[in-house]
């Protein structure tokens, strides 16, 4: 489902649409269609997700019903510029706070799913000392293999179903927490879910973000690389691998765009 007032700027980066191109806009149009009662997904679209969409079905799936998608990472954003779209980098890490403060403002209950108790609790403790009272109606860890259709789900829906909460932060990683989420929006409705990925261990102290120079820049995967090349490095040769095929494809997109402002 995509809003009539983000689907004119929308563009498209291998068959999905980007509809939310700014930090601002994400946090006003969430927090609306939070306090509007119905039910949504927020995804953050960046090359490790392209590179995953090729070979997974469900995750493709789940992309395809988020009603808000953010570029997450400088390889977007400049796909979007290609495109005549003056898009800023916006990453689930980043939406969590801003978004907890409009949670805390508006008084919007809030489920958190994450990595661990401790690093829930952590994580929570830490966004309630820079945004104020937050009401957390209830939080889940599921464990370390958690299968977003097993029956582990099943209870982690319901428990976010009866919560009463009208977001839900989800920190499990890609692809779980996308096909998590968008399962969801049938089993519990009116809560919006956001995919916010490592944003819980950030705040948490359990793992360390790139400097504000690499984030702004567009080096934070070289910040991460540095900091763990055994982990990361295959990831980032494949993500690379990707990129030359979305600018090809971005081309065609981008004449039209343009051919369409002139006339």
């Amino acid at each position: 489902m995509r809003d009539a007032s983000t689907a004119q700027r929308e563009f498209r980066v291998d068959g999905i649409s980007i509809n939310v191109h700014s930090m601002p806009q994400a946090v006003s149009t969430i927090t609306a269609a939070a306090e509007s009662g119905h039910g949504f997904c927020v995804f953050t679209l960046n090359l490790d997700h392209c590179n995953k969409l090729r070979s997974d079905p469900k995750f493709l799936s789940a992309y395809r019903r988020a009603r808000f998608v953010t570029a997450d990472g400088f390889p977007i954003v400049l796909l979007g510029r290609l495109n005549g779209v003056a898009v800023r980098r916006t990453t689930g890490a980043d939406l969590l706070e801003p978004l907890s403060a409009q949670a805390s403002s508006r008084r919007l209950p809030v489920f958190i799913l994450g990595p661990s108790p401790s690093v829930i609790a952590r994580a929570t403790d830490e966004l309630r000392r820079r945004v104020g009272e937050l009401d957390v109606v209830g939080t889940y860890a599921p464990g370390a293999n958690f299968d977003p259709d097993s029956p582990e789900a099943d209870t982690a829906i319901e428990r976010i179903r009866q919560s009463g909460a009208r977001l839900c932060f989800i920190a499990l990683g890609a692809p779980r927490q996308e096909i998590f989420a968008a399962r969801c929006l049938e089993l519990a409705p009116g809560v919006g879910f956001v995919c916010v990925g490592a944003a819980l261990d950030f705040l948490a102290g359990t793992q360390v973000r790139a400097p504000s120079f690499f984030q702004k820049n567009g080096l934070e995967w070289l910040w991460r690389l540095s900091s763990n090349p055994q982990r990361l490095a295959a990831r980032y040769l494949r993500c690379a691998a990707v990129l030359p095929r979305l600018v090809i494809d971005a081309i065609p997109q981008a004449i039209t765009i343009r051919r369409g402002r002139v006339s």
